[in-house]
Parts: structure tokens; C-alpha cells; sequence
């Protein structure tokens, strides 16, 4: 089969129709939290034991930067500080449950706009998308070079 001459442009117009359908999710909830801030939690549920110096990693910022958003997010009770049991001169941010209730309500927002943008398509171009969208992950991730930091927490 011939590759379309289009088929990069018509990818990448998908992805930021995707990226609308979940930044307008994300917008409709009603809460106190930035993109940057929302971010920071992710990265802090799926990087259990993150420190600052990791999460600053992380977002690819300074240390200073990312202490201050873990500053904004414990004052609103989203993180908190705790020693780390192994090396006591060490300081985890451990999401509350108040985050953990957050991520999970948002992920179920993503989730039903991408379902009701989906429902509009027909069971069979469903099932088409799913399998190329299987066979892209696996072709990105045979040809994802191996590397110590999660590529894909950049991007969360």
C-alpha cells in the first residue's frame, strides 16, 4: 500500500484536534490549578520518590523554579513534603489525596471527550484507528532511543 503524500500533515492535524478536545476538558474543570501545576502532579504520581532536584529534571527547569510550584501546590494541599525514610537529608513530594482525586476526575473528563468525539465515528474507522494507532506506538517506541530519563514525562 502507497503512503498518502499527506499522511505527517493529516497526523499532525489530528493530534492538535486531540490536544483541543483535551484542553478543553481539562478548561472545563473548575479548579485552581495550572497546566504547569497539573503537570507537576502527573509527574509526581507516575515518579514515585521524586525530590525536587528530580522533578526539576523533569520539567527541565532550575530547582529553584520547581521548589516554588511544590510551594504553590502544598499550600493548597495538593503535595507534601516527607523525608525520606532511606536518606533523612532527602525530601519526597508525595501527592495528597485531594491530588489523587483531582488527576483521577480530570483523566475521566479526558476520557469521555475523546469517547464522545470517538462515538461520533463508525465502529469500523474506531477499530481502523485503534490498530494504527497501536502500530505508530510500537514503530515510535522500537525507534525511541534508550535513555535514562523518561522521555515521555516531558511531554505530560
Amino acid at each position: 500500500m502507497e503512503r498518502p503524500p499527506n499522511l505527517a500533515a493529516a497526523i499532525d492535524a489530528a493530534a492538535e484536534a486531540l490536544v483541543g478536545v483535551l484542553d478543553s476538558a481539562t478548561s472545563r474543570h473548575t479548579v485552581g490549578v495550572s497546566p504547569t501545576q497539573l503537570r507537576v502532579l502527573s509527574l509526581i504520581m507516575t515518579h514515585p520518590d521524586t525530590n525536587v532536584n528530580r522533578l526539576a529534571e523533569l520539567l527541565d527547569v532550575v530547582p529553584s523554579s520547581a521548589s516554588r510550584l511544590c510551594d504553590r501546590l502544598e499550600a493548597v494541599g495538593l503535595v507534601r513534603r516527607a523525608a525520606d525514610p532511606r536518606d533523612r537529608r532527602e525530601v519526597r513530594l508525595i501527592p495528597t489525596a485531594a491530588a489523587e482525586t483531582l488527576l483521577r476526575e480530570l483523566k475521566d473528563r479526558r476520557h469521555q471527550a475523546v469517547q464522545t468525539v470517538l462515538d461520533r465515528m463508525p465502529n469500523r474507522v474506531q477499530h481502523e484507528l485503534l490498530l494504527a494507532l497501536l502500530a505508530f506506538s510500537q514503530a515510535a517506541t522500537a525507534a525511541a532511543p534508550q535513555t535514562s530519563t523518561d522521555s515521555t514525562a516531558r511531554t505530560a
